[in-house]
């Protein structure tokens, strides 16, 4: 794993020995200290915006006795072009689903209100059979969703004359450290890190504008996890949008532009990567505040209690249970989200 320094929000990441692009003095001390932007305020101008997004499925348990559970309730996000956006959180607090319903393959079961927009306009299932592949890729947490009667190569998503498309194929692969030949394989001859990093290389080999990449580097080795990292880091200086599912905060502080924290299915807060840094206090949640302090470098300090069910969440925030500044308002109703000092926060008590 890639380490920060503890306390601080990381720094960059430094490009690994070999990238492309050649980086000067001046443009990594322009990396280093590119001041942050304000969040995004104003409709319209991310590239992807997920409004007030709720998903539930319906199950049955013992005979026909039905349960409802909802695992992503009432969330928002909004990612721009030229940044990379973090989605952390614990397990099950619906990092992987979100990514699911943007590409428009969750099961025909669930039921989804709220809205998808893509440049400002919905996401239906008519434009994504449009745009899926081409300007809008997916990194999969699981190396299953190769199609394992296909060889790898012919599986990249990019639009050229033969000759040329074999060719930035295996440039790509060389890039994340694949052996030669590996374009001809089938998925079944490859180990779980080489097809890993085949599917990395895949969706950043297009001209994607949108990149959604779910825990894309386990299995990976330090050096390659690095590169990988790296390219996601330089699409987004190209003018991309990047939205990285994780649960290594650390790492992700060392290139991401903002961090969504999750928590049982929505969004507390959106929050810049140099919020998380000293003792916290640039956060406005007191979750993001507690997974800041059970960092090792930040005190290793444990929170006690569990991430609500999906088939019974608390009437009012969803963290109130846990969180040591709750109060009667806390439990009676839902935090609407809210502006402050530069992100976005569910929470009565935000300062």
């Amino acid at each position: 794993m890639i380490k920060g320094e503890g306390g601080k929000a990381g720094g960059r990441l430094q490009p690994p020995e070999g990238r492309l692009r050649e980086v000067t003095l001046d443009t990594a001390f322009e990396l280093e200290n590119k001041p942050s932007e304000p969040l995004n305020q104003e409709r319209g101008l991310s590239l992807l915006e997920v409004r007030e997004l709720s998903i539930s499925f319906v199950q049955y348990s013992k005979g026909l006795h039905q349960r409802t559970i909802t695992p992503i309730l009432e969330l928002d996000l909004a990612i721009s072009r030229g940044e990379v956006v973090a989605v952390v959180g614990e397990s099950g607090s619906g990092k992987s689903l979100l990514a699911h319903a943007i590409l428009g393959i969750l099961p025909v079961n669930a039921r989804v209100s709220g809205e998808i927009l893509y440049e400002g306009q919905p996401l239906t299932p008519e434009r994504l059979e449009k745009l899926r592949g081409l300007e809008i890729t997916f990194v999969p947490q699981s190396v299953q969703f190769l199609n394992p009667l296909m060889r790898v190569g012919a599986q990249v998503p990019i639009r050229q004359r033969k000759e040329k498309r074999e060719e930035l194929v295996r440039k790509a692969f060389k890039r994340y450290r694949l052996p030669e030949g590996t374009e001809r394989k089938f998925p079944f001859q490859l180990s779980g890190g080489m097809a890993r990093r085949v599917l990395v290389a895949s969706a950043t080999l297009g001209g994607a504008r949108l990149i959604v990449a779910d825990e894309p580097t386990p299995g990976m080795d330090a050096a390659t996890t690095r590169e990988a990292l790296w390219h996601l880091r330089e699409l987004a200086d190209e003018g991309r949008a990047v939205m990285l599912i994780t649960h290594d905060l650390e790492q992700a502080l060392q290139f991401a532009d903002r961090v969504a924290v999750f928590y049982a299915g929505t969004t507390l807060e959106e929050a810049r990567a140099v919020d998380f840094s000293g003792d916290g206090s640039g956060l406005r949640h007191p979750y993001s505040k507690a997974l800041w302090g059970a960092l090792p470098g930040n005190g290793f300090r444990a929170f006690t209690g569990n991430q609500p069910s999906p088939d019974d969440l608390p009437e009012g925030c969803l963290y109130a249970p846990r969180c040591k500044m709750a109060t009667d308002e806390c439990y009676a109703s839902r935090p609407v989200r809210k502006y402050l000092r530069g992100g976005w926060v569910r929470c009565y008590h935000a300062t």
